[in-house]
C-alpha cells in the first residue's frame, strides 16, 4: 500500500503576475522553459518510483488573505478578514505537490528534492474515503 504526502513549499513571495501578463510565462520566454527546477524534480520523483498525483503553484499573496470565522451561525457575519502579505512572516506558501510514495523513507528523500527558495514542509495525507 502506498501513502500520499503533501509537500508544502514555503518561500519568499513571487511576482506571479509577470508570468501571466503575456500568457507565455516568463516575459520573453517559452512556456516549456518555465520552472525548469520543477521539471527536474518531477523527473526525479519518477526515477525514485513515486508518483505525483497533484500539484499547483499559488499566485502572489496579494491575491488572497486570511479569515478567522465567527462561531456557529455567525460564521460569516462575524468573520474577520486580513489581506496578505502578512507582516509576521517573510515566507508564504507558494505551491504544493501531492506524491504517492512507497514508505516514509522515500517521502523524506522526496522532501529534500522539492525546489524552494525557503523550506519544505511535508505531511502524510489523512485517508478520507
Amino acid at each position: 500500500m502506498s501513502d500520499t504526502y503533501m509537500y508544502i513549499i514555503h518561500e519568499p513571495d513571487w511576482d506571479s503576475d509577470a508570468y501571466l501578463g503575456g500568457g507565455g510565462g516568463v516575459p520573453g520566454g517559452e512556456p516549456e522553459s518555465n520552472f525548469p527546477e520543477h521539471k527536474a524534480f518531477q523527473e526525479a520523483v519518477v526515477k525514485l518510483g513515486a508518483r505525483i498525483v497533484g500539484a499547483a503553484a499559488l499566485q502572489n499573496a496579494r491575491h488572497g488573505g486570511q479569515v478567522t470565522p465567527g462561531t456557529g451561525d455567525r460564521a460569516l457575519a462575524d468573520a474577520v478578514y486580513s489581506d496578505g502579505p502578512y507582516p509576521d512572516t517573510t515566507e508564504v506558501v507558494s505551491g504544493y505537490y501531492l506524491v504517492e510514495t512507497a514508505d516514509e523513507q522515500q517521502a523524506r528523500q522526496i522532501a529534500a528534492l522539492v525546489p524552494t527558495g525557503g523550506h519544505i514542509e511535508w505531511r502524510k495525507v489523512f485517508p478520507i474515503s
